[in-house]
């Protein structure tokens, strides 16, 4: 179930401090890491950030909200865009994302898992993870794959939009079976997209 503090048309604003949004994201981290998505609470979360229910709520109407800006954040701070202003073959630079895509996830495996698993169950939360975790990582294939096909690295009539899908359904697959999603595995994807 979602907590959510009754919203009016006007916010205030995200708060100034900077520090404090980093420790609430921390500690709901390291609360959903330690006991799972569905076990923790807004009232868990700003217990263990020592900040008020209203501090929170100044910057994230949900605890989804929070959860999800949390894990992108921590995310993208693992994984860089791929240069495609460079030379590097496009299949090298799909390896290396899903490299650095995929170490994320075997340090964070069990996280996702639960929140998988929170998506199934509640449809406003199954749409912010689509929208803030799934869709921009789906993006950045996506590109990296039309600029492929523009450089004739991949067969012109490539459907990037379905290669992309497959790419991520792979590993996707994989996390909901507890397998393993490591670099072999990253080095087999993009082999396989690039394969002719």
């Amino acid at each position: 179930m979602r907590e959510c503090m009754p919203t009016s048309t006007t916010r205030i604003g995200r708060p100034k401090n900077e520090a404090t949004n980093t420790l609430i994201k921390d500690q709901a981290i390291t609360l959903i890491r330690a006991k799972g998505y569905d076990n923790v609470s807004i009232s868990d979360i700003v217990k263990a950030a020592g900040v008020s229910r209203q501090t929170l709520y100044n910057r994230w109407s949900t605890k989804a909200e929070l959860v999800l800006e949390a894990f992108f954040d921590l995310a993208s701070s693992k994984t860089s865009l791929p240069d495609l202003t460079g030379s590097q073959s496009r299949r090298e630079l799909l390896a290396k994302f899903l490299r650095e895509v995929f170490k994320h996830i075997e340090n964070d495996g069990e996280c996702l898992r639960s929140l998988i698993a929170a998506a199934q169950t509640d449809p406003g939360f199954r749409e912010i993870f689509w929208l803030r975790f799934v869709l921009p990582r789906q993006e950045i294939v996506t590109s990296l794959l039309e600029d492929a096909r523009r450089r004739n690295e991949i067969p012109e009539t490539s459907d990037v939009d379905v290669l992309s899908a497959f790419i991520h359904g792979a590993f996707w697959y994989r996390l909901l079976n507890g397998q393993t999603i490591d670099e072999t595995l990253a080095d087999r994807i993009a082999h396989e997209i690039f394969r002719r």
